[in-house]
């Protein structure tokens, strides 16, 4: 069993403020948050593994509940290696916990990545926990297709999610587009079997979406990417998917906060309209996340597409659409930062505390709380991470200068 350990001097951030102190693990749970002046003997902590966090920020473990790949590897590689490999470069970045996240395929292809999540989730315990699949289609709207692969864009076919739903208990999300025939049917059905329903790849307009709303559907995946806004049929204006997620104030809404897929205007109303309760920072990576590469492929190898990485981010070889990010967890933070007029405190709730509820771990992770599990990553005024601890376990660390 590991020893235990104690973070020190350090500015600790909890749910809704920063304090001065330190933080207790054993057993992989968070067992003590202990203040300044009760941490001026470390001799009475003989026998624990001591980290000096030299008044850089201990903050909750970042969660990322949309994610693709990263360090060369796509989990629609379908092997564990692909499992294996993503989770630990992204626990470099300060995540902690991911939701592994597939794209528009086949259902072959899908019940491979799905065995493959499974036998990584059995073996796997050196970075970012597991914490189910989320299924990205193939149950999408053509005209917003974005760099998914349009080969296998279809409706909702209940024998086919109905068969993947029975066979694989890791499916924790799946995205479709609300509009499509069978989507509602579709969206109680996840709701039944306790699997999240999130609208994405959508050209619907308002009236479908309280339609999905009261059918299940409460999180909107990566808003304004790949969703319609205010359009016009037949002369009459309609309201879109962008304005049903601000009206309909029980939406969380997922932001790709790299910099690139949101601009600082856009992200600044999200942020004025939902609130700090309501948005969720995801990177959305494909496998060029964490390397240098220039150009890469979304999805597999075999059956991928080629894309560029150029301006912080991936696109299409024509350049016509973003083909996911190749942001790490902290360069959400930073971005979110530099806007300058959000609280860190509020921002890391959005990557922490925020996905947690939203997956339904909240009660085991997401804050610095006594009896949680020991999620832990300290970074500095930077948001250059340091250390990485999952469970209990450092998974990863740096000198602390």
């Amino acid at each position: 069993m590991a020893r235990p350990t104690l973070f020190y001097n350090a500015k600790i951030i909890l749910k809704d403020t920063l304090t001065d102190g330190g933080v207790l693990v054993e057993n992989g749970k968070i067992k003590a948050i202990i203040p300044t002046n009760q941490l001026s003997y470390l001799n009475k902590y003989e026998g624990y593994t001591l980290i000096d966090v030299n008044q850089q920020y201990l903050s909750p473990g970042f969660i990322d509940i949309h994610i693709h790949g990263g360090g060369g590897y796509d989990f629609m590689d379908g092997t564990e290696e692909a499992f294996i490999q993503i989770a630990k470069t992204h626990a470099r970045f300060g995540t902690t916990s991911l939701v592994p996240t597939t794209l528009t395929t086949t259902t072959e292809r899908l019940e491979e990545t799905l065995r493959s999540y499974e036998s990584a989730k059995q073996s796997f315990n050196d970075g970012a926990n597991l914490l189910g699949i989320h299924l990205e289609g193939p149950y999408f709207a053509m005209s917003q297709r974005g760099a998914q692969d349009p080969r296998y864009i279809r409706n909702p076919d209940p024998d086919e999610y109905k068969a993947l739903i029975a066979n694989y208990k890791s499916i924790v999300r799946w995205s479709a587009a609300p509009e499509l025939e069978g989507a509602l049917a579709f969206g109680e059905y996840l709701v039944a079997n306790d699997i999240i329903a999130a609208i994405a790849h959508t050209d619907a307009i308002y009236e479908d979406v309280e339609k999905a709303y009261q059918a299940g559907y409460k999180l909107m995946t990566h808003f304004y990417s790949a969703m319609s806004g205010v359009t016009r049929r037949h002369a009459f204006r309609y309201a879109g998917v962008v304005e049903a997620g601000y009206l309909i104030d029980d939406f969380d809404v997922e932001l790709i906060a790299d910099g690139v897929h949101l601009p600082n205007p856009l992200l600044k109303l999200i942020y004025k309209i939902k609130g700090p309760e309501k948005m969720v920072l995801i990177t959305d990576a494909m496998r060029a996340a964490g390397t240098n590469d220039t150009k890469s492929i979304l999805g597999s190898y075999d059956d991928g597409i080629e894309v560029l990485v150029e301006d912080g981010v991936a696109k299409l070889k024509d350049r016509t659409a973003f083909a996911g990010s190749v942001a790490t967890a902290d360069r959400l933070v930073r971005t979110m930062l530099a806007l300058g007029d959000i609280p860190l405190v509020e921002i890391i709730r959005m990557i922490t505390l925020n996905p947690a509820r939203v997956m339904k771990v909240e009660q085991e992770k997401g804050s610095i709380d006594i009896g949680k599990d020991a999620d832990i990553v300290v970074f500095d005024d930077n948001i250059n991470i340091q250390c990485t601890m999952v469970k209990g376990k450092v998974v990863y660390e740096r000198q602390i200068e």
